[in-house]
C-alpha cells in the first residue's frame, strides 16, 4: 500500500471502557484489519485509539470500537480522520496518559 492510500483515525471511547479489556481487544482487531498506531486508556475514563490504514479497515474499526468487547458499554465514539504519518511499525498499547 502508498503512503498516499493510508489515513489516520484519532478515536476517542466513552463508556464503560477501561478494565474490561478494550485495550486488548482494539489490538486484536487492529492486527486482524492490519492498521498500525497504538491504543490506550486516559485518565479521564476513555479508551483513545490512534491507528492508520486504509480507509475501509478504519472504518470497520471505528465499527468493532461502537460496538466494544463483551464486558464494555460504549456510550460514544468520537473519530477524526486525519493525514497518516507512516511513524508506526506496529499496534500496541501505549502508556496511559
Amino acid at each position: 500500500m502508498h503512503e498516499s492510500q493510508s489515513v489516520r483515525l484519532h478515536a476517542l471511547v466513552y463508556g464503560q471502557v477501561q478494565g474490561v479489556g478494550f485495550r486488548a481487544f482494539v489490538v486484536t482487531i487492529a492486527q486482524v484489519l492490519g492498521l498500525t498506531g497504538w491504543v490506550r486508556n486516559t485518565y479521564t475514563g476513555q479508551v483513545e485509539v490512534v491507528a492508520e490504514g486504509s480507509r475501509p479497515a478504519l472504518e470497520r474499526m471505528v465499527e468493532s470500537l461502537q460496538k466494544g468487547p463483551r464486558s464494555s458499554y460504549v456510550e460514544e465514539v468520537q473519530a477524526e480522520w486525519q493525514e497518516a504519518s507512516g511513524e508506526f511499525p506496529e499496534f500496541s498499547i501505549a502508556r496511559t496518559i
